[in-house]
Parts: structure tokens; C-alpha cells; sequence
């Protein structure tokens, strides 16, 4: 499905597209303190890996301005979580809607396939979206507050945020 605003789209990943992203996801997030550089890899990774459950770009006159990517994972012993990350926007395009576009985009499919999405990330964003942090939610070396769930039924998230392998954490599997 293709979700269209003025000239801006929103659209499955095609092949031809994973340059594209590399880019993308490497100079949105160059400027934050956080990133580790390793960003594009991991997509990279997950993609090879089949492990991408949504891969969205969001384009304008044939170019890619956002993504978004989705795998899955595991909170405590539950699995049927979508980990939503990374999410960028081309840095001359932020406030404008691109990403709350894609992040609406993923959450609608989500709900279809998932008990709820999570992430690490900025809660004074993410909370427009319906995430927050929960009591004995975590990912080892992150601080509580930026591991955000966003349940869609059923039980409180509770234990640890439990990321594909392709993201480099060595958590237990």
C-alpha cells in the first residue's frame, strides 16, 4: 500500500533502494550523539537476513527523504514484538511531518501482525505515538526512559528488549 501526501509518498523498500537508504540513514543520524555509525550495517543486516518486517521509504519526486525499519523481537519471553528502528529523515526535511507519516504507515501495519512495537528512542518524540516506558522494561547499557513500548493488547511489557542479532547487542537469545 502506498500512502500519498502533496508530492510525498510512502512505499515498501524495492531492491534498487538500499543505496539510497545506506545514505540516508547515515547522514540523518550523523548529527546524534548516540548513534555509533553502525546504523546503515545493521539495516544492511537485517535485510540480508530476511529479517526486515517493514522496510519503508518515504520518497518525494523519486527520492528517498525518510525510512523506516521494523524487525522483529522478543520482550522478556514474549515474543511477536516489531522493533521499530531506525527512523530518519533527511536532515533539510525534519518538521514536517515525514516521519510521524511513516511512523503512522508502520504502526497501522504492525497492529496486524504484532502485540506491540517498541523502540529506543527520544520519549519526548515517541510519546505523541503512543510509547512509553515501562517499569522493568530495559535493554542492558541503555538508560530506562529511551526504551519505549507501545503494547496493542494484552500484558504489560516487562523484561528485557530483546533485538535481532543483526543489531550486535549479544543479548540472549
Amino acid at each position: 500500500m502506498t500512502i500519498s501526501s502533496h508530492d510525498m509518498r510512502i512505499r515498501d523498500e524495492i531492491a534498487a533502494d538500499a543505496p539510497a537508504i545506506g545514505r540516508l540513514v547515515t547522514e540523518a543520524l550523523r548529527q546524534l550523539p548516540q548513534a555509533t555509525g553502525t546504523e546503515a550495517a545493521i539495516v544492511e543486516r537485517l535485510r540480508a537476513e530476511g529479517a526486515l518486517t517493514l522496510s519503508l521509504v518515504a520518497e518525494e519526486r523519486g527520492e528517498a527523504i525518510g525510512y523506516l525499519a521494523a524487525s522483529a523481537a522478543r520482550i522478556g519471553n514474549r515474543d511477536g514484538w516489531g522493533l521499530i528502528g531506525p527512523l530518519v529523515v533527511l536532515p533539510s526535511r525534519h518538521r514536517q511531518g515525514i516521519g510521524s507519516a511513516l511512523m503512522a504507515e508502520a504502526l497501522r501495519r504492525l497492529r496486524t501482525t504484532c502485540r506491540g512495537a517498541a523502540l529506543v528512542g527520544d520519549p519526548g518524540y515517541y510519546v505523541r505515538f503512543g510509547f512509553r516506558a515501562f517499569p522493568g522494561l530495559g535493554v542492558a547499557g541503555c538508560p530506562p526512559e529511551v526504551v519505549l513500548a507501545l503494547p496493542f493488547d494484552g500484558p504489560t511489557p516487562r523484561g528485557e528488549l530483546i533485538h535481532h542479532p543483526a543489531f550486535g547487542l549479544h543479548q540472549p537469545q
